[in-house]
């Protein structure tokens, strides 16, 4: 952690655009399907060892949970979708209600997959 790219080099081979055409389509029809619209962060937690984070958040109850303007998604319990007016205080205030809960029913503390970058707080406590 802690580097950022900045730029980089990709030695690439030319390849017939068709297959590379339906192979794109099909990996977009495929997160199309499992993965929620709208403006996420993509998946917030890792998969712990053994298990999926979505089925644990599923298994918590916490599909749809909302706080403020950031909720659970329904689609994918590991996604949470900003509803139009999400705070940074309030993603942060589900990342931490999801964990406490997974723990306290399944005793597993899920790891954020997400970054925080910058200042986030909650209730005046800088993560």
């Amino acid at each position: 952690g802690g580097y950022v790219v900045l730029a980089a080099t990709f030695g690439l081979r030319p390849e017939e655009p068709e297959p590379l055409t339906v192979r794109v389509a099909e990996i977009l029809e495929w997160r199309r399907t499992r993965h929620p619209g709208g403006a996420t962060m993509g998946s917030t937690f890792k998969n712990p060892p053994g298990g999926h984070a979505g089925r644990l958040i599923e298994g918590a109850g916490l599909k749809g949970y909302r706080i403020g303007g950031v909720k659970v998604s329904e689609q994918h319990a590991n996604f949470f979708i900003n509803t139009g007016s999400a705070t940074a205080a309030e993603v942060l205030a589900l990342i931490h209600h999801v964990q406490a809960e997974v723990e306290r029913r399944f005793g597993v503390r899920l790891e954020a997959e997400i970054e925080l970058v910058g200042e986030w707080t909650m209730g005046g406590v800088s993560q």
